[in-house]
Order: structure tokens, then C-alpha cells, then sequence
């Protein structure tokens, strides 16, 4: 339904590029307030244009989620500009796939501080502004529930999601705040034409996804008469992580 979420204000991390930019601009054409926090601000204002030439309204705001000081900072900026927060939708994130054994231990921190550590930060200062009907929605992955060698640091970041996503969700009902999460599988953010037919067909749903697949997502738990979905993850994969594999 077009203009449902008008004049609601929604800050989305990592919101310059890729999975974050489709849910920018899925938000953008239901008339929110699109608040893109990113540190990568060439994307960002590049995006801007874009969301205006969808009809829509979007700020951009700096914002490097690995340093607490940026998190509260864009909290601040957007209850200014805005006046309110309704939606927080924790997107941004980094993967590092290196053998365990190469992987440092400031390398394990730096994905964990980027993916799992600002959620909480940037949870917990939203949660502080937000009124009744407020939601929060975190960006997971299927590796938080299954993984492939060399991929430590990123689903321990992953899996953290899906724990602090249903204990945020218990701390925050008294405020009437739901919290959900959400576990893409592969979506493709770039050159989609360019995937092999073997690509698409792995998935019972017979394609790749794509960032729109995670944004109508977001749209759906962000809907203010979805107050029953509370405390959940929602897998998105096309259905890979049901699918039983035996090597031939």
C-alpha cells in the first residue's frame, strides 16, 4: 500500500549500498523519511538523487557503526531533523573469510564491532526515543545457523543477531517496541545477469535473490499492524537451508 509508512522516519545503516540501498528505496517509495547512515558517503548522496527521483525524501548521515560516539551522534541528528524515530533497521555489516588459523584477533573484533556490537548500540540508543509501535528490525544471515570452513568471525557476528534480536525483544515489550530479524541467503546486489543458470536453479524458488526480496521483507515487519510478529527471525533463501545435500 503506497504512502503507508508517510511521515514515518526510518534510519537504516549501511544504507549506500547493496542490500541497505534496496531497502532505502523500497522505503522511499511509501514516502518515510529515509534516514541513510553509511560511511561511504559518495554512495550515499548518490542515493539521495535516487530516492528523488522516486518521489521520495532521504537524508544521508556519516556514520562509521563500528565507534559508539557515531551511533548516538546519528540518534541525535535524526531526533533534530525529524523529531521522532520509527523504524531502525541494523543493515550495515562486513565479511571477512579468512583460514582460522591467518584470522587475528583484531580482525575477528573489527567484524564483530561492525556487525554485531553496533545493533546493540545502535538498539539500545533508538530504543531510548522510540514511542509505542516502534520497530526494530536486524539484519542476520543463514550463516548464523550454518556455515563453511574460514568463516568465523562472520557468522559468530551473524549468530549474535539472531540471540540479541529475541532478548531486545523481551527488554523492550514494556515499551511496546517489536524487534525482529531477518536471515538473507545468497541476493545478489550486483551484476544479477551475469549468474550461471546452475546459480538460480540450486534454489527451490529456481533464482538468486535479490535486495528487493529483503526490502518488501522490512516492509512487512515495519508495518504498524504487524505487532504479533515479535522476537523472530525470518529466513530468506529461496530455500536453501531446508534443502537436504548428499554429495553424488
Amino acid at each position: 500500500m503506497p504512502g503507508k509508512f508517510e511521515g514515518k522516519t526510518v534510519i537504516i545503516t549501511g544504507g549506500s549500498n547493496g542490500i541497505g540501498k534496496g531497502i532505502a528505496e523500497a522505503f522511499a517509495i511509501e514516502k518515510a523519511n529515509v534516514c541513510i547512515a553509511d560511511i561511504d558517503e559518495t554512495k550515499g548522496k548518490e542515493l539521495i538523487f535516487r530516492v528523488k527521483e522516486l518521489d521520495g525524501q532521504a537524508s544521508f548521515y556519516k556514520t562509521d557503526v563500528r565507534i559508539e560516539k557515531d551511533l548516538v551522534s546519528l540518534v541525535d541528528h535524526v531526533m533534530h531533523d525529524f523529531g521522532q524515530i520509527d523504524v531502525l533497521i541494523n543493515n550495515a555489516g562486513v565479511s571477512r573469510f579468512k583460514p582460522l588459523f591467518e584470522l587475528t584477533t583484531a580482525e575477528w573484533e573489527d567484524v564483530v564491532f561492525t556487525n554485531l556490537r553496533s545493533v546493540f548500540i545502535g538498539s539500545r540508543e533508538a530504543a531510548r526515543r522510540m514511542e509505542a509501535g516502534g520497530r526494530i528490525i536486524n539484519i542476520a544471515s543463514t550463516r548464523a545457523t550454518m556455515s563453511e570452513p574460514n568463516s568465523e568471525a562472520y557468522a559468530s557476528s551473524k549468530g549474535g543477531i539472531l540471540a540479541l534480536t529475541h532478548a531486545l525483544a523481551a527488554s523492550l515489550q514494556e515499551k511496546g517496541i517489536t524487534v525482529n530479524s531477518i536471515s538473507p541467503g545468497w541476493i545478489q546486489t550486483e551484476d544479477y545477469d551475469e549468474l550461471r543458470e546452475k546459480d538460480h536453479l540450486q534454489h527451490w524458488s529456481n533464482r538468486v535473490g535479490k535486495p528487493d526480496d529483503i526490502a518488501k521483507a522490512c516492509l512487512y515487519l515495519a508495518d504498524p499492524d504487524n505487532d504479533f510478529i515479535n522476537g523472530q527471525d525470518l529466513v530468506i533463501d529461496g530455500g536453501m537451508t531446508r534443502k537436504m545435500i548428499y554429495e553424488e
